[in-house]
């Protein structure tokens, strides 16, 4: 029976990497919202000699969709992986959106994927070095937590009051609370969940967000290493973690940032 490999925000530079890297062993699923950049990515992955590829059109939102993306995922063999890359930054849409893209729908993923986890399938959730820059522990910690409360959204209102950045700094910092929270639960099936957060990088999403927001070239300028990160850096990082060699990792967040984290809070302090 074929190991399979779920991506979401498949078509993406990081989930399109990702899948190149794991692709030689495991049967890959990818999801996301363009039935047309799905095909292309599927066309993509097959030049490269990765045949074992399936695509879904998915809303990530949707309790319903990723119901039918693990019902698909579950026909084709073996839950070996879910990485889990769908997500908004804050110029491509409003807060309530990002928080609906980027909270509810990890709630989503990681509700319905725990049912197919067993013994070393491992999820990665992608969060962002954003959800560091605000404080874990918070008013909202416990919202952020439940993100399949029919009221999350209401209940996040008064700490991101409209405010795109906000939402996403606070959406990503629910994804590592997330994975925290449910390393137990995925432990009782010896499967691990774990979180990464990447700095800027050499994406369509990354580059439009550095050329739109004067603080993310203020962060750039910051970094130690001086640059932007690229798609199989972070892909890199993920490979590992899906691997034995990460067989004791789990409820942890991952920062590949090129030390732009560590750097901006001694700036601000």
């Amino acid at each position: 029976m074929a190991t399979v490999s779920v991506i979401t925000g498949g078509t993406g530079g990081m989930g399109l990497r990702t899948a190149e890297r794991l692709g030689s062993d495991h049967y890959i699923l990818l999801a996301d919202l363009d039935e047309e950049k799905l095909l292309e990515a599927k066309k993509h992955l097959q030049s490269k000699g990765i045949p074992n590829v399936s695509t879904l059109k998915t809303d990530i939102t949707k309790a319903s969709d990723v119901k039918e993306l693990a019902e698909l995922a579950q026909s084709l063999g073996t839950l070996h992986s879910i990485i889990h890359a769908a997500g908004l930054s804050p110029t491509m849409a409003e807060a309530d959106k990002i928080l609906d893209v980027n909270l509810v729908g990890t709630g989503h993923i990681v509700n319905e994927f725990y049912h197919l986890a067993g013994p070393k399938t491992v999820a990665v959730c992608i969060s962002s070095m954003s959800g560091h820059f605000v404080p874990a522990e918070g008013p909202y910690t416990d919202i952020l937590k439940d993100p399949l409360n029919e009221r999350v959204k209401e209940l996040m209102e008064p700490y991101v009051n409209g405010d795109a950045g906000a939402a996403y700094s606070l959406s990503k910092l629910g994804v590592q609370l997330i994975v925290e929270d449910e390393a137990e639960r995925w432990g009782e099936k010896q499967a691990r969940i774990v979180s990464l957060s990447p700095g800027t990088i050499n994406t369509s999403m990354g580059r439009q967000e550095a050329s739109q927001q004067e603080q993310m070239k203020w962060m750039l300028e910051k970094t130690p290493l001086q640059r932007e990160g690229e798609s199989d850096e972070i892909a890199s990082v993920i490979e590992f973690l899906v691997s034995d060699a990460a067989s004791y990792m789990t409820g942890t967040d991952i920062r590949v940032d090129g030390g732009t984290t560590a750097n901006v809070k001694k700036y601000r302090s």
